[in-house]
């Protein structure tokens, strides 16, 4: 395989070989790792904190709200797409693409009740503008949740190139709360924030081979990487 000017390639050939029982296995496990410095598997920068007494909370029924739901004025994150291709993807609006993977990710926990998008976008369409402590307060009351999710998009650009050759990669950070309805305090908050990038930039990017593959990501699919796990550890500190 070659490369254009400025182009880094992924090395998928060597694994497909090896799994074909060739036996030239060591020499392509050399050609693999000659080519790593082109190789992308990196895990998320995830960093959180939570309040000592989450845990007691008894923090059951969880509302996620989207843009919808939040301050009308709240400007949005540009995004422009990197090909034709990532064409759909241009038209969301990155805040309204995080809301829904983090109601995804949430919804497949099932110590968790999660009031449907639909119910939180009709109330949220009730509810008079007011600053933005006070909106979700009164959303999380009228739809009987415990906590609300709000979520933050700092920075969504897409990679240029294709999940095996990229000239630049995607890069990706947002923000979760978590509050509490009926105290109005943050309880936890994580901050996820990622430039994928390739182990030859950051060896300890290895950790994620087995979640994500060996490839360049969109900034979808690094966005969803950092959801879950910032999620999943919310997970469990609140069923400890």
């Amino acid at each position: 395989m070659s490369s254009g000017p400025g182009t880094n390639l992924i090395c998928l050939e060597p694994f497909r070989l090896l799994s074909s029982g060739s036996s030239m296995k060591t020499a392509f496990l050399l050609l693999f790792f000659s080519l790593i410095p082109a190789c992308s598997f990196g895990p998320g920068n995830l960093q959180s904190k939570h309040s000592s007494d989450l845990d007691t909370r008894k923090i059951k029924r969880i509302a996620v709200l989207g843009p919808a739901a939040m301050v009308k004025s709240q400007s949005k994150i540009p995004f422009t797409a990197a090909s034709p291709a990532d064409a759909r993807v241009a038209e969301r609006d990155p805040a309204e693409l995080l809301s829904k993977l983090v109601y995804s990710a949430m919804a497949s926990f099932s110590n968790w009740q999660i009031v449907s998008e639909n119910e939180v976008r009709e109330v949220g369409e009730t509810v008079p503008d007011s600053n933005e402590t006070a909106r979700l307060k009164t959303i999380g009351e009228l739809v009987y949740a415990d906590a609300v999710v709000v979520g933050r998009i700092q920075r969504f650009r897409e990679r240029v190139g294709a999940e095996w050759g990229i000239k630049s990669p995607a890069s990706v950070a947002f923000v979760l709360d978590l509050v509490d309805v009926k105290r109005g305090d943050i309880v936890w908050s994580a901050r996820f924030d990622e430039t994928q990038q390739s182990p030859a930039e950051n060896i300890l990017v290895l950790g994620d081979i087995g979640q994500r593959g060996v490839k360049w990501l969109s900034a979808e699919q690094l966005a969803e990487s950092g959801v879950r796990k910032a999620v999943g550890q919310l997970n469990q500190i609140v069923r400890r």
